[in-house]
């Protein structure tokens, strides 16, 4: 299907986009609720299964958590260091401070969030990588009602992944996180 590729337009989907743009405007930044073209993956051409499944599923949010921790170490090293006051008097770096927070905190809310076993997400499929056979068949009967625990994740979101959040951040981020975002 053409989207084995890191190219982003591959893999935009124009409703997802607009579902996006449209709660990041309505709720004016505090919310945003958008998705993009899933890229197919066949099972039955993987080595070990279920199990391969699982660990196809783990790398899409294992990537967003790599990713946020190399862009939260340097961050770290530069906040618990006199460097802060160098970064906060120049808006250049300023503003690449702040872009680099943001990647930060996109990223761990990306991995936290599709790490929760709810079906489609990544996290489903890693749930049932993990668990016996039987109970695996049994679990895919729930696919049925995924719509309803997406709504209930997207109502309940910030309180569920709120907590766990704040703690990932404090552990990449530690006392560099109370200096950011910058503003001069």
């Amino acid at each position: 299907m053409g989207r084995l590729t890191l190219d982003p337009r591959k893999h935009f989907d124009p409703l997802g986009g607009s579902l996006l743009a449209l709660s990041a405007f309505l709720s004016q930044g505090a919310f945003a609720f958008g998705y993009a073209k899933p890229t197919p993956v066949n099972p039955i051409n993987l080595d070990g299964g279920r199990r391969g499944e699982a660990v196809v599923a783990a790398a899409g949010p294992l990537s967003n958590l790599i990713m946020a921790a190399a862009v939260a170490i340097p961050l770290r090293l530069v906040g618990s260091s006199d460097l802060i006051l160098d970064v906060a008097s120049n808006p250049v770096t300023s503003l690449l401070w702040n872009i680099g927070f943001l990647f930060v905190v996109f990223n761990v809310v990306l991995f936290l969030f599709n790490l929760l076993p709810v079906p489609p997400l990544d996290g489903w499929r890693v749930l049932l990588g993990l668990v016996p056979p039987r109970t695996a068949y049994t679990l895919r009967s729930y696919e049925q009602y995924a719509i309803f625990g997406l709504l209930i994740i997207v109502v309940l979101g910030g309180r569920i992944i709120g907590p766990i959040l704040d703690g990932a951040l404090d552990l990449l981020l530690g006392d560099a996180q109370g200096m950011l975002p910058l503003r001069r």
